[in-house]
């Protein structure tokens, strides 16, 4: 364990400096938000390929063979997973709502839900939440640094590739002892993320020009939508509506 998470460190730490390296080549019309675009280019060319060899078949056999309740019990395991970190950085957020929201979805779905393979809380209208420790940074203040694409990993920013040693010790498939079990959960993981994405690739193969800049433009703001860094607002700290007249 202690192993993987120094690895995790050096690999990102080599991915910040290339990618440093290789913004030094943008030109004067580069998209603010994206000044190691020559960089992000060539890595995204790089999981592109993967993604044709490898991923995309994988990803379509994987819809074909299993029948849909078992994917979707697959895909409510890891979500349940995701909630418990989730929750650990709502709270240190101090967005106490959603902790505990994430907390009794944890509860509810692991006692009652098989484990997670069962979605109840959603059924029992308790709401999801997204958080990650990208994001604890950003709502203490943290800002974004420049958009990063991550081999095989895809899109992301500086602070939070940063940020991603730590959501990798936050995610509880790391703590296996088993490394058989450990990297088949990361195996199955990848390939029902990819097959969840299928029809979209799709329609971002008809409709996009410039797939890389639909891609990162989609991303940004999709992360700026749920980011905490003064730059969008935080729900809870929405005042109160005033009462009807």
């Amino acid at each position: 364990m202690k192993f993987s998470v120094v690895r995790s460190r050096s690999a990102v730490a080599g991915v910040l400096a290339l990618a440093l390296l290789g913004g030094c080549a943008t030109g004067p019309n580069a998209d603010p938000r994206d000044p190691l675009e020559p960089f992000n280019r060539s890595i995204y060319s790089f999981n592109e390929g993967v993604d044709r060899a490898v991923l995309k078949p994988v990803a379509q056999a994987y819809n074909d063979t299993l029948p849909s309740p078992v994917r979707t019990g697959v895909r409510n395991f890891f979500n349940n997973l995701a909630d418990a970190w989730t929750a650990v950085n709502a709270l240190l957020q101090l967005r106490g709502q959603a902790a505990v929201e994430s907390f009794f979805r944890v509860q509810v779905n692991t006692v009652f839900g098989l484990g997670g393979l069962i979605d109840i809380a959603s059924d029992a209208d308790i709401p999801r939440h997204r958080e990650d420790f990208g994001k604890t940074l950003g709502r203490w203040g943290v800002p974004t640094g420049p958009y990063l694409v991550l081999p095989l990993l895809g899109p992301s920013t500086i602070r939070d590739t940063a940020a991603l040693p730590v959501d990798t010790w936050g995610n509880p498939v790391s703590h296996l002892d088993d490394h058989g079990a450990r990297y088949g959960l990361y195996a199955l993981r990848i390939v029902d993320t990819r097959a969840q994405l299928l029809r979209a690739s799709n329609v971002l193969e008809e409709a996009a020009l410039d797939k890389y800049s639909f891609t990162r433009d989609i991303y940004l703001q999709l992360r700026g939508q749920s980011d905490y860094d003064g730059n969008a607002e935080d729900p809870e700290a929405r005042p109160a509506p005033a009462p009807a007249k």
